[in-house]
């Protein structure tokens, strides 16, 4: 079995020292990748930038902007489960300076900004003899949690979401709670390490991965 997993922020360069970027650790991510060896899966991690060691017995893919945690994801293919729990910036600067912008508030004003890939709602369209059997995305929202995270479920077309309230100290934390989201069920995780609810959630894909190998 096979799972592609991604982690932590990305980074898009505006200048040579500026970039837009979030406050992902990734810490997430990366307990879930070791779960996942943990479960007997050959795990390939695809990391923005951290400050975390590799994860031992994970293949780690090392990128920095959003069209490189995409090309990395692609270049893993095919796989049985994708994870995707990267915290991708959503847009990124149309023009990357090529030396340092100075303070000029019109040249800050006029910064034009293009959409990254969708990564998680790319991999869930794609055809059935190359997507994963199993699509897993997360959901990091300050309010209404549970709904948001349902409809961008059904919005990206992937077959689980977990949703996490970011509107405390989850985002670089050591803990989180989570909600997992299936077309046939809820599943509240209680606030605990991110390693438990990795572990947690490792299991779910697991015993879903060989049921369906079972059954076919």
């Amino acid at each position: 079995m096979r799972a592609i997993v991604t982690a932590g922020p990305t980074l898009e360069p505006i200048d040579p020292v500026r970039f837009l970027s979030n406050r992902s650790s990734g810490q997430q991510g990366y307990a879930i990748a070791g779960a996942l060896a943990a479960e007997g899966f050959e795990v390939i991690l695809v990391s923005g930038p951290t400050a975390l060691p590799d994860v031992p017995g994970v293949h780690m893919v090392r990128i920095e902007t959003a069209l490189g945690m995409m090309a990395a994801v692609e270049a893993a293919l095919p796989a049985d489960v994708f994870v995707a729990v990267a915290a991708v910036a959503d847009w990124r600067p149309a023009k990357i300076s090529s030396i340092k912008l100075k303070l000029d508030k019109s040249a800050m004003e006029s910064l034009d900004l293009v959409e990254n890939p969708d990564i998680l709602k790319t991999i869930a369209h794609l055809p059935r003899s190359e997507r994963p059997g199993l699509v897993v995305g997360f959901a990091a929202e300050t309010h209404d949690v549970a709904r948001l995270a349902r409809e961008k479920r059904l919005r990206k077309g992937c077959d689980w979401i977990v949703a996490n309230d970011v509107s405390g100290d989850v985002m670089g934390g050591a803990e989180n709670a989570a909600l997992l989201i299936t077309p046939d069920a809820e599943d509240h995780f209680a606030r605990a390490a991110k390693s438990e609810i990795a572990a947690q959630l490792a299991d779910r894909i697991a015993a879903a991965v060989k049921g369906a190998c079972e059954s076919s």
